[in-house]
C-alpha cells in the first residue's frame, strides 16, 4: 500500500468517525441513554417480565434499541426545529445541524426512519400499547414541548410527560400480549414525572443566560433564578416523598427499597432547601447532580428489591 492509499484510507476513516460523532450528538446519546435506562429498569422491575425469562437478554437488547431509536428521533426533531436558537447558544452551537455540518434534510430523514423503526420494533416484539405510547412520547416531545419552550414556562410541565413515559413503556412492554397491571406503571411514571422538576429547574438555573439569549422560558418565575424558583423546587422534591412509599404499599418492591427511596427523597428536599437558602450556582449544581444519582439509585433499588410474582 503506497502513501497515497494510506492517506486516502486515513481521510475516509476521519470522515466516517466525524459522521458517527455527529450522529451521537444528533441523538444526544448521553441523554438518550439515561432515558432508555429508565425504560430497561422499569421493564425488569415489572413482575410479568418473567414472561420473557427465556429470552431476557434479547428482550433487553431489543427494548434498548427501540428506545434509543425513538428517543434519538425525538432529539433529532428537536435539533431540526431549534437549529437557529442552538446556533446562538454557547452550549449548543457545536451541534451538527446548528453548525451546518449536517443538513436539515439528512437530520429529518434520520428522525423519520429511526422513529418509525423504533415504534415498529416495540409493536412487533413487545405489544402495541408500548409502541403507541412511544409514538405519543415522540410527538409530544418533538412537536409540542420543543416549540412551547419559547412561549411559556408551562413547557416544563408538558416536557415532563414524555420525560416520564419511558417508565410506562418499559413496564407495559414487560407484559407482552398478556393482561397488563397498570398500577406499577403509573407509580413509576409518577416518580420520574415529579423528579424532573427539581432536575430540570436546576439545569435551567445554571444555563439561564444561554436560555434567555435563545428566548426560552423555562423557569417558573419571570425574573430568572429566584426564591420562587427555589421554593417550587422544594415543593416538587417534597411531593416525591409520598410517591416513594407507593412501590412498597402496592407490593411492587420490598421494605429495603422503601427506606432507600425515603432517604433519597429527603436528600433531594435538603438539596433544594440549600438552594433556597444560598441562591447560588454551586447549590443549583448540587441539585442537578444529586438528581442524576437519585434516579439511578431509586430505580436500581426498586429492581434489586422487586417482588417476584405473576398477576
Amino acid at each position: 500500500m503506497n502513501n497515497k492509499e494510506v492517506g486516502k484510507n486515513g481521510q475516509i476513516s476521519f470522515v466516517l468517525a466525524s459522521k458517527v460523532k455527529d450522529y451521537f450528538q444528533l441523538i444526544k446519546f448521553t441523554l438518550s441513554f439515561m432515558v432508555v435506562f429508565s425504560t430497561i429498569v422499569s421493564f425488569l422491575i415489572a413482575p410479568n417480565e418473567l414472561h420473557f425469562t427465556r429470552h431476557r437478554l434479547l428482550s433487553v437488547l431489543l427494548l434498548f434499541l427501540g428506545g434509543m431509536l425513538i428517543t434519538g428521533s425525538a432529539n433529532a426533531i428537536n435539533q431540526v426545529i431549534e437549529k437557529d436558537t442552538d446556533a446562538i447558544m454557547k452550549r449548543t452551537s457545536g451541534r451538527p445541524v446548528a453548525s451546518g455540518r449536517m443538513s436539515v434534510q439528512e437530520a429529518t430523514f434520520f428522525a423519520i426512519t429511526a422513529g418509525l423503526s423504533g415504534i415498529v420494533l416495540l409493536w412487533v416484539y413487545f405489544n402495541y400499547q408500548s409502541a403507541l405510547i412511544g409514538l405519543f412520547s415522540l410527538l409530544l416531545y418533538g412537536f409540542v414541548y420543543t416549540p412551547l419552550k419559547k412561549v411559556n414556562s408551562i413547557a416544563v410541565l408538558v416536557g415532563a410527560i414524555p420525560g416520564a413515559l419511558p417508565c410506562l413503556i418499559g413496564w407495559i412492554a414487560a407484559y407482552g400480549n398478556g393482561t397488563i397491571s397498570w398500577s406499577g406503571a403509573w407509580i413509576l411514571f409518577g416518580i420520574q414525572f415529579l423528579w424532573q422538576f427539581p432536575h430540570f429547574w436546576a439545569i435551567a438555573w445554571l444555563a439561564h443566560k444561554d436560555y434567555t439569549t435563545a428566548g426560552f422560558k423555562l423557569l417558573p418565575g419571570d425574573k430568572g433564578p429566584s426564591k420562587f424558583t427555589a421554593l417550587q423546587t422544594i415543593i416538587y422534591s417534597a411531593l416525591m416523598i409520598p410517591f416513594g412509599f407507593l412501590p412498597y404499599f402496592f407490593n411492587i418492591a420490598g421494605l429495603f427499597s422503601l427506606w432507600v427511596l425515603l432517604f433519597c427523597n429527603i436528600c433531594m428536599v435538603l438539596f433544594s432547601i440549600n438552594l433556597f437558602i444560598k441562591m447560588d450556582l454551586k447549590s443549583a449544581r448540587i441539585v442537578m447532580f444529586g438528581s442524576y444519582f437519585y434516579l439511578m439509585i431509586v430505580l436500581l433499588a426498586l429492581f434489586a428489591n422487586k417482588i417476584e410474582y405473576i398477576n
